[in-house]
């Protein structure tokens, strides 16, 4: 197009989508929250758990992982609904008729899922991890995990294992750690020292553990000394800061970290040579920036089904939207497990979703021969 104006066709279908996919979206929140997080909020609220503000915030704040997967789906399904009435009323027959391309029909819904597409990024990126981070203020929940953490040599081989039994918000309690620095083998470091702590504090230059007991071991793998130690310092330097940051973000799922803070990690996952994190994480982010622009793809095939015959059955058109979300996100998960096992890389297995969802566009558009 040389120029482009907005007219009354824009301001209308501009409209009508827009409410459309606002119903959408409202119907698919209030039947994701109802059936478990709201009987179990209100179960709560009337045993005392809860009080009615809270309760109200918990709600409140659990909006924005439902937004993320309502926005796409309410886009496909407001468009659908919106063509497939216009179509059923001959609208889209005489916008046809004065000449209309099915490119310049389209033009508004391509406006409004670009918007779409910003709002579902910010909410992933920002409103989500926001989000989960007021939940756990609220209901007072600290997270807990237990971790392994290897200090290795540019060899690969093992300096300094230790095992966190019990980890939240910096403490810990029953820390082994296992010195293998003491003496190397050709393919081996020896393990020389156990040390088992009963308490540890964890500092972006150190660990701090207390009340150790020290077992000495000797080159046959026999306890040659136990004694009591009562504070020792690990994991110095920067080990230190990357330990906690890995221990740390254990307890998190990736929509619990923001863009920023989730590619830091993915670097550190990566320097610290955690291969099947690495690589499930960077799916995961990658999919933060692919996920969004289903928004826009979804709109264009919630469009494209809506052009139909005047005598046409509207439940085919739903029925393959239905399908097409359904497919979408119940194949995530087994993405995500192919780019974390190494079968194929994490810029296929996000790219691909979006690139099928563009070939079934490309197959409609072809078949209603527009």
């Amino acid at each position: 197009m040389k120029s482009f104006k907005i007219t009354i066709y824009d301001k209308y279908i501009f409209s009508q989508v827009f409410w459309a996919t606002f119903a959408a979206i409202l119907l698919f929140t209030v039947v994701w929250i109802a059936p478990e997080m709201l009987l179990n909020t209100i179960k709560k609220t009337l045993e005392g758990v809860y009080s009615a503000k809270t309760a109200i915030l918990i709600l409140f704040y659990e909006l924005p992982k439902i937004l993320g997967k309502a926005f796409p789906v309410g886009l496909l399904l407001g468009t659908l609904f919106t063509f497939d009435k216009l179509s059923k009323d001959s609208e889209l027959t005489i916008f046809r008729a004065v000449g209309m391309s099915f490119f310049r029909i389209l033009a508004p819904v391509f406006i409004l899922s670009l918007i779409v597409t910003s709002l579902c990024f910010v909410t992933y990126d920002k409103l989500i991890p926001l989000s989960c981070q007021k939940l756990m203020d609220i209901k007072g929940s600290k997270p807990v995990t237990q971790y392994i953490y290897t200090q290795k040599d540019e060899g690969g081989h093992p300096k300094l294992a230790v095992v966190v039994s019990r980890f939240s918000m910096g403490d810990m309690s029953n820390i082994i750690v296992l010195d293998f620095s003491k003496k190397e083998y050709d393919d081996v470091h020896q393990l020389s020292e156990i040390y088992v702590a009963k308490t540890g504090k964890c500092y972006n230059d150190h660990w701090d553990l207390k009340d150790l007991t020290e077992y000495k071991v000797n080159s046959d793998g026999i306890f040659q000394s136990i004694k009591k130690i009562n504070q020792m310092d690990i994991l110095n330097g920067e080990s230190a800061k990357s330990a906690y940051t890995l221990m740390s973000y254990s307890t998190k799922r990736d929509r619990d970290i923001t863009n920023y803070d989730l590619k830091n990690y993915i670097e550190l996952l990566k320097k610290e040579g955690l291969t099947e994190e690495y690589r499930f994480m960077l799916n995961k982010y990658l999919q933060r920036f692919f996920h969004p622009f289903v928004c826009v793809l979804l709109a264009i095939m919630g469009t494209l089904l809506g052009f139909s015959k005047p005598r046409e059955q509207r439940l085919v058109g739903f029925t393959i939207a239905i399908g097409c979300i359904f497919l979408y996100y119940i194949t995530l998960p087994f993405f995500d497990l192919l780019a974390e096992k190494g079968i194929l890389p994490p810029l296929i297995t996000a790219l691909f979703p979006p690139l099928a969802f563009f070939g079934g566009i490309v197959g409609f558009y072809k078949s209603k021969d527009l």
